[in-house]
């Protein structure tokens, strides 16, 4: 016999009301960016789960995605190398740190260097 569970992830996220007058909130809160001043970013380098190669990591951007994938793919042109921004990370493959450190700087952004 099957195990009955009462979670809402059996319902796939949803959750059923009774009151008439329940309005669905479609309008998503769009994430305003801050100036690239207010911005306190960390760069980290990490070879955790890459086979050994080592890839440059840049946290704690504050902002909407579209800019985020924006100054990624400027990074990138810059350094002339690939990588990719998922999780609210820019991954860029390769030791950029410092030169990565030296552009954002000159952006106007404030950025830390983390680890050694």
């Amino acid at each position: 016999m099957a195990k009955k569970s009462n979670s809402l992830e059996d319902l796939g996220g949803f959750v059923f009301s009774t009151n008439k007058d329940f309005e669905f909130d479609t309008h998503s809160e769009i994430e305003e960016t801050l100036a690239n001043g207010k911005q306190r970013l960390e760069a980290h380098l990490d070879k955790k789960n890459r086979g050994g190669k080592v890839a440059t990591i840049i946290k704690g951007f504050q902002g909407n995605e579209e800019d985020l994938k924006t100054l990624g793919k400027m990074l990138k042109t810059k350094c002339g190398v690939g990588g990719a921004v998922k999780d609210n990370e820019i991954i860029i493959q390769g030791n950029f740190r410092d030169k990565i450190m030296e552009i954002l700087k000159n952006e106007g952004y404030t950025i830390k260097r983390i680890g050694g």
